[in-house]
């Protein structure tokens, strides 16, 4: 298996701010956000610029500007991955480009979305990528949201190039998809789940670890669930488990939202005080319902 260790086992897509007067990408609650994760210890590496980060609702200079800015907070205190996923190949490698000259660690890349490639697509457009960056690449498989599955088989082709690292995959309908690509790729690639709720499944199969946007909320007791079962002590994770899965349900608001991130950054903003509960539309911010759903379910969990 390749060396995941100086990512660790807990990746943090990191919550980007914007300003609820016009929505604008608010840089210095950004600052704040990356300096909480880092100082609290909830994450092993910070993500910038995934999906809970909106990467899709920034244009080219916000998402550039933002690799700056949590960059030059971060320093090299904690491994830093740019996302920088986008349907066309040329625009990723700009992207990547610059995050690799700023000094990031790695790069996450969303398997091409909207113009659903086969297969063979999205291995060249992986492979084109690693071929120009020097960086590792973690390969980021979200069928519900790109509408494409990176099958087994494409997985061990990609293995076969040295920098893709790892995957993280939410996998949705194929809960044991994880170890179709250990198979697949004779354990060479490390498999991060993309879903809180998966993440012992995941790792029961042979994973590594989790992208967590709830772990900018339960980020401590995540680890703590990971270390007890890594270190054998499968029923108190589980305990935890299911106490935990009180908040993941609470991350899918009352009306049952498919992408969490409004839920994830009002429940930010409620625990630390810092701007983050307006998403970029067409996301909506969460209703007075669902703020009392996530007081409520934060006083439980002695977060506020």
């Amino acid at each position: 298996m390749r060396d995941f260790t100086k990512f660790g086992r807990i990746l943090v897509p990191m919550i980007t701010p914007f300003r609820k007067t016009d929505q604008s990408v608010d840089y210095t609650a950004a600052r704040k956000v990356a300096k909480y994760l880092k100082e609290n210890k909830l994450c092993d590496s910070i993500i910038v610029a995934g999906t809970t980060g909106e990467f899709y609702a920034l244009n080219f200079n916000e998402r550039i500007k933002l690799f700056e800015e949590v960059k030059d907070e971060i320093k090299n205190e904690v491994p830093l991955i740019a996302g920088t996923g986008s349907i066309y190949v040329g625009e990723v490698i700009k992207y990547t480009k610059i995050a690799e000259k700023l000094g990031y660690d790695a790069i996450m890349v969303v398997t091409p979305y909207y113009c659903k490639p086969e297969q063979e697509g999205i291995y060249l457009h992986f492979k084109k990528i690693a071929q120009n960056t020097s960086l590792p690449v973690m390969v980021y498989n979200i069928p519900l949201f790109t509408g494409v599955n990176i099958n087994p088989e494409t997985l061990a082709k990609l293995s076969e190039i040295e920098n893709i690292f790892a995957i993280k995959d939410e996998a949705g309908v194929n809960p044991l998809q994880a170890t179709e690509y250990i198979r697949a790729t004779k354990g060479k690639i490390p498999v991060y789940s993309g879903d809180d709720t998966m993440v012992l499944q995941l790792i029961s199969q042979g994973g590594v670890g989790v992208v967590s946007g709830g772990s900018h909320i339960i980020g401590q007791e995540m680890r703590t669930m990971i270390d007890l079962f890594i270190n054998g002590e499968v029923h108190k994770a589980k305990e935890l488990f299911q106490k935990l899965y009180e908040v993941f349900v609470s991350f899918r608001g009352l009306k049952n939202r498919i992408n969490p991130t409004p839920i994830i950054k009002a429940a930010f903003e409620l625990m630390t005080g810092i701007p983050t509960s307006t998403p970029r539309m067409p996301l909506i911010s969460a209703c007075d319902e669902e703020i009392e759903l996530i007081k409520t379910t934060l006083k439980k969990f002695g977060k506020l």
